[in-house]
């Protein structure tokens, strides 16, 4: 993929309006823990975590991942949502939804997060991110929100933002410059990842199994759900 692809860098625009970590808190009477409550910090200190099946941590020093099954790890290490998202939401539901209200590390402006090609890259800060996976609504960001039917409500609009793999570690700051450095030959999308994954039906996931453009782990799952 990388030989296909093309390296560019493009003009200044998108950027970097707040970095956000999450501290453990219970959620529910079973005791579980979150910290989908993020909070801007001064900067964000990005490496990558590691495999999830050995933990699943937050590529973000200092961010707490409680659900270590689905989240974390290499592959989830930096959690991305636009910023015209949120704007898009606070219309929906009439409510404020500052920066961080999905639980996102970084929040982003001008770009298309959703519309990303899977394996983008982005420099960011002194930091290279690599677009990998959407997030996939759960019941934690349900509790978050608070909101009648929103599982159903954010899956449905199906802009959810992208997970990215740290490529080169560093440090991300409020303010930055998000970069363009490498966009793959293919033409699956995070949108299309999440579609496949949701609402999008077979031929849709059939074109994101065929690609074989997912991390391993994750393009097995496809090609499982595939097969059903």
């Amino acid at each position: 993929m990388a030989d296909d692809g093309v390296r560019e860098t493009s003009a200044a625009g998108p950027n970097v309006l707040s970095v956000n970590v999450g501290r453990p808190e219970e959620w529910d009477p079973k005791q579980h823990r979150t910290g989908i409550h993020k909070q801007p910090v001064g900067y964000l200190e990005v490496s990558d975590p590691g495999p999830r099946e050995g933990g699943g941590r937050s590529g973000v020093a200092g961010d707490f991942v409680g659900d270590e099954k689905h989240h974390g790890g290499s592959d989830k290490a930096v959690y991305l949502v636009a910023r015209e998202e949120l704007d898009h939401w606070e219309r929906e539901l009439g409510r404020s939804l500052p920066n961080a209200s999905f639980g996102e590390n970084v929040t982003t402006s001008g770009i298309d997060l959703d519309g990303a090609l899977v394996g983008t890259r982005w420099r960011v800060g002194t930091a290279v991110l690599e677009a990998s996976l959407p997030r996939i609504p759960c019941r934690t960001f349900a509790w978050a929100m608070d909101v009648p039917g929103w599982l159903k409500r954010f899956t449905q609009r199906g802009r959810a933002g992208t997970y990215a793999r740290v490529v080169e570690p560093g440090r991300i700051s409020a303010g930055d410059d998000i970069v363009e450095v490498y966009r793959p030959a293919h033409g699956i999308t995070v949108a299309d990842v999440f579609s496949a994954r949701t609402t999008g039906g077979r031929d849709v996931l059939a074109r994101v199994v065929e690609a074989g453009v997912l991390p391993s782990v994750h393009q097995r799952d496809y090609e499982a759900r595939l097969r059903k």
